[in-house]
């Protein structure tokens, strides 16, 4: 099979996820939770507005476990001793130092997690072997043989308090590009990575850009067969320009100059959302887990944190999830919240002060 060289699995990882989601489904092992789905405008740009009623939370009662778009419930550690209907595969098979494991609250289909094996702190820096094996994953799906189709994942990464980050355990998030998208493809809407993809032209490769967006996020084109270490060294070098970002350095503007690389292991200094294809890294740094959008009075209190919308690294594919009716009415009343919210949880691209491209 195609994906023997990449991860060594026995078949597809595309045809193993998908068998898994189905039965797991059926079983009940996973709660899957459908959502409405918008589009709206951020800059002439289309982004995805999600709706999904099961994750408001009432202020007089107590409820069921809500769905979760980064893992599973936050007092227990579900990669430690994964339920063996959501376990794809451990990786690589001979010595695994990763597992593959579904995500038991999905409202996408396929949504799958790579965790690190053993423990490994979600707010620490990612690892060249975390960042090889979910390149290897990007690759692999893109080269099943079920469809001639092209068929591609994106992959997400959040870290630190204001990330959105639910688990304490190492993982990377992975969602099926086709499985984001509408049915209909009526709605205009492509991953804000892929949409990005013209701000790579005429710039070298090992220099992060400043992507065009309200928001700082920076963006580097990945070659087509990087190594473990060339994908590291694109992501330290991300890291350094959001995290001087994000510490909003006055005293010492870039100049043209590259900043000094900062610490490639260990805890991470800032919070952040990262992103990858099999054809770009993307990071954005974050500087609040959430913002607040205006609601009519009289709907503030019907459940709570009403108003309160907390993204995380889905953002750099396009989408944002809301919980209640009445933000779902509001961003599609007013697209203009959106900037609003981009620009409070992450730098505003106005405050950067170094160039886009160097």
């Amino acid at each position: 099979m195609a994906t023997k060289p990449f991860l060594g699995l026995p078949d597809s990882l595309r045809s193993l996820v998908s068998a898994r989601f189905a039965a797991a489904r059926q079983s009940g092992a996973l709660l899957f939770t459908e959502t409405e789905l918008a589009t709206i405008r951020l800059s002439n740009i289309p982004f995805q507005l999600r709706f999904c009623r099961a994750l408001a939370k009432k202020p007089t009662r107590s409820a069921a476990p809500s769905p979760k778009v980064d893992g599973a419930a936050s007092r227990t550690d579900p990669f430690a001793n994964p339920l063996s209907d959501l376990l794809i595969a451990e990786i690589p098979p001979s010595q695994p130092s990763h597992i593959l494991v579904l995500n038991k609250f999905p409202i996408i289909p396929n949504h799958f997690i790579l965790a690190t094996k053993d423990f490994q702190p979600q707010d620490h820096l990612l690892d060249k072997e975390d960042l090889g094996i979910a390149f290897d994953c990007l690759r692999s799906w893109e080269d099943s043989p079920e469809q001639p189709a092209r068929r591609r994942l994106f992959a997400f990464f959040n870290s630190g308090e204001h990330s959105g980050a639910s688990q304490p355990h190492r993982h990377i998030q992975f969602i099926p590009v086709e499985d984001m998208s509408p049915l209909d493809g009526d709605l205009g809407w492509t991953p804000l990575v892929d949409r990005m993809a013209h701000a790579f032209k005429g710039t070298n490769i090992d220099r992060p850009v400043l992507l065009p967006l309200p928001f700082a996020c920076y963006g580097l084109p990945l070659a087509p067969n990087p190594s473990a270490d060339d994908l590291h060294r694109a992501y330290i070098s991300l890291y350094t320009y959001a995290t001087h970002a994000a510490q909003k350095s006055q005293s010492e503007p870039f100049n043209n100059e590259q900043p000094a690389v900062l610490q490639a292991r260990g805890p991470s200094v800032i919070s952040y959302n990262l992103a990858m294809t099999a054809t770009a890294m993307v990071l954005c740094p974050r500087l609040s887990e959430h913002a607040r959008i205006p609601l009519h009075p009289e709907l503030e209190a019907s459940v709570l944190e009403e108003g309160l919308v907390k993204p995380n690294g889905t953002i750099l594919a396009g989408t944002l999830l809301v919980k209640t009716e009445s933000e779902w009415n509001a961003l599609r009343d007013d697209p203009a919240l959106l900037h609003r919210i981009l620009t409070t949880i992450a730098v505003p691209r106005n405050e950067v002060q170094f160039p886009a491209a160097m």
